[in-house]
């Protein structure tokens, strides 16, 4: 592999501005846009997972989105084959590619490679799910905290394939998932990677969160899931265990007010945002820029950072 490759990867929270500074810098580097999300890997799921649209991407290609069906079951470990297939496809077109990692899951996995877990075991998931039956989400998680607790403190109790993961690995292996991903991995090779960090200041990103699920209302989200239901994709599939998918489908099912809605949805934005500034702080090696994506000084900043780097080849200039 050419050694003289290049990756850049902005991480942040949601709301952060990822995508903008991406686009910003893709078009000033000769660069394409590589999706790092797990929500954004489902097709039709698209307003409410913060895809970007393609009037938006002012040209700039964008990769590794739209890849599986909502029934299906999408890896980590599948998000890493299909990444580093298209790496290499961007650089021998002499493109840079550049990353915008909301999932810290899909990035490790990326960069640091993959431990050698235990495989699904079907018996020991059908028990599981027999015993939370009835129960509800929580006590699952429940169970995931006495057992990983450093696990359970990233998955969202909702979030069931993940939890029933955890804790099939922890049953499995004796260890934590945590602890068994620090051992045996291959990581990424060939590449110098640069990290932009996006990190606002915390009350401007809470603002411009409640900002971001109105501006959603007000393009439709709505009516996307209401379509999505009416073609038939099942209301228990994953994607709508979502941020809001969940909501806004009890909104049209008569179980839920619109305005209490909203008030849940941008609660628990504000609570994984919370998580991913957690996961993001210790990755290493990050430039950060207290600021917005979206704002032409933090734009100016990374590309400065980058070129202090002297991280981009001058074919990309």
């Amino acid at each position: 592999m050419n050694a003289q490759r290049r990756l850049v990867v902005i991480v942040g929270p949601t709301a952060s501005g990822k995508s903008a500074l991406a686009i910003a810098l893709a078009e000033q580097l000769g660069g394409e846009v590589i999706a790092c999300d797990s929500t954004q890997v489902y097709r039709y799921f698209d307003i409410g997972t913060g895809k970007v649209p393609e009037t938006e991407q002012h040209g700039i290609p964008h990769h590794l989105v739209d890849l599986a069906e909502p029934n299906e079951i999408f890896t980590a470990g599948e998000y890493r084959r299909r990444a580093l297939e298209t790496l290499d496809t961007i650089c021998t077109r002499e493109k840079l590619p550049i990353l915008t990692a909301g999932t810290g899951l899909y990035l490790r996995a990326l960069l640091e490679g993959l431990a050698d877990a235990p495989t699904r075991s079907e018996k020991v998931r059908g028990r599981l799910r027999q015993r939370s039956a009835g129960r509800g989400p929580d006590y699952l998680h429940r169970i995931l905290a006495r057992l990983d607790r450093e696990s359970a403190s990233r998955i969202e109790p909702a979030d069931a394939q993940k939890v029933i993961r955890a804790i099939e690995i922890r049953l499995l292996s004796g260890e934590p998932a945590s602890t068994l991903h620090q051992r045996g991995r291959a990581g990424l090779e060939g590449y110098r990677v640069i990290k932009i960090g996006l990190m606002p200041p915390r009350a401007a990103l809470y603002q411009r969160i409640e900002q971001r699920v109105n501006l959603m209302l007000e393009s439709g989200w709505l009516g996307e899931v209401k379509r999505l239901l009416s073609q038939g994709i099942a209301p228990t599939t994953k994607p709508f265990g979502f941020l809001g998918y969940a909501q806004l489908r009890d909104v049209l099912g008569g179980k839920m007010e619109l305005g209490e809605a909203v008030r849940q949805i941008q609660q628990a934005t504000r609570r994984y945002a919370k998580r991913q500034i957690t996961w993001f702080r210790k990755e290493p090696d990050v430039l950060w820029i207290e600021s917005f994506g979206d704002d032409s000084v933090a734009q100016a900043e990374a590309y400065r950072l980058i070129a202090a780097g002297n991280q981009i080849h001058t074919q990309w200039h």
